[in-house]
């Protein structure tokens, strides 16, 4: 039996919440931060985050505040949720009220929209080496963790000591929680999956079937594998759950935003409707950047992940940028 602590959960959006939900599920007491007041006197009312996740009731140990000094002084670990633009400003917001006896972990996927730095870089930017810290990443829709659907997912962390304990904190019989060492790899795994996932809601809006997305899907791994080794993650990591695991999930199903956004695109949408239509953030727009920034100082080739950032940001026609992967020149797969 794990003995229970308190979290704090930053970030009340749907995975955010679904966390904390899985972390008050396991007996810990949660303490849920919005920044919106509104959001917050809505929660509290209903017991539930009735915009992303209606029709899950919050536990009993599950409290919600907009006050990040009471909910980050009143916790044993802090686990960072909210967008990846907005993991810099949190982490600032945290720092007057954690010791180095607070283990952060952080679920956001993406890499700073400023520099297309690591998430784990910006946290040693600007907390210092000290701060223990650990990643979560893999395949994991929020309403099917909420709801207690079997899930299994990935922790990494260099302090193996720190990864094993964080990891029984979250772990119960329909959240499976995996060990990892390799920071990196789960930070490059979930950022990419989210831009290969745009491209592969293109490619069936243009109505390129499944031959195609699955051909995507597997050059997207290269793309991403590629990325991570240069950086210095393991290669092994995408084989996993970070890496294709959440890449096929992310890529093939309806359930994410980033997927919705691609189809939308391939139908002849634009950005901005596509991302009115879906209403939230839609992680792989800005990733997309981030990717095509950090490509370029690595000197790294991805051609998937290019075509989409020119799509997005140059007003590529995606049947053209389509074409263009599709007529490159002959090489080896390997």
């Amino acid at each position: 039996m794990v003995e229970p602590k308190s979290f704090a959960v930053l970030g009340a959006g749907s995975y955010g919440t679904a966390l904390a939900i899985v972390l008050a599920s396991n007996g810990h007491r949660v303490m849920l931060w919005a920044r919106n007041s509104a959001q917050v006197e809505s929660m509290q009312h209903e017991r539930s985050n009735t915009r992303y996740l209606p029709d899950v009731e919050f536990p009993e140990n599950l409290s919600v505040t907009n006050d990040i000094s009471e909910a980050v002084k009143t916790s044993d670990v802090v686990l960072v949720a909210v967008p990846s633009h907005a993991f810099r400003s949190a982490i600032q917001a945290i720092k007057p009220h954690i010791t180095t006896s607070h283990p952060i972990i952080w679920a956001s996927k993406g890499l700073d929209p400023d520099t297309g730095d690591l998430l784990g870089n910006v946290l040693i930017e600007e907390l210092g080496y000290d701060q223990p810290h650990a990643m979560l990443s893999g395949p994991s829709f929020a309403k099917e963790m909420a709801r207690g659907m079997p899930t299994a997912i990935s922790l990494a962390s260099d302090q193996k000591e720190l990864a094993s304990e964080l990891a029984l904190d979250l772990h119960n019989e329909r959240f499976r929680v995996y060990i990892s060492s390799d920071v990196i790899g789960l930070q490059i795994g979930g950022a990419v999956k989210n831009v290969v996932a745009i491209g592969a809601g293109i490619a069936d809006g243009l109505g390129f079937g499944s031959n195609a997305r699955t051909a995507l899907i597997t050059r997207g791994l290269a793309e991403m594998k590629r990325l991570g080794v240069a950086l210095g993650g393991k290669p092994e990591t995408f084989n996993g759950m970070a890496g294709m695991g959440d890449l096929v999930l992310t890529c093939t199903d309806d359930q994410s935003r980033n997927r919705r956004f691609g189809l939308a695109l391939g139908q002849g949408g634009d950005r901005q409707g596509a991302e009115e239509a879906i209403g939230q953030v839609v992680e792989g727009v800005r990733n997309a950047h981030e990717i095509h920034m950090l490509s370029e100082r690595v000197g790294v080739e991805m051609p998937i992940c290019e075509a989409i950032y020119k799509i997005i940001y140059e007003g590529a026609d995606p049947k053209v940028a389509a074409r263009e992967l599709l007529t490159r020149d002959l090489k080896s797969e390997s």
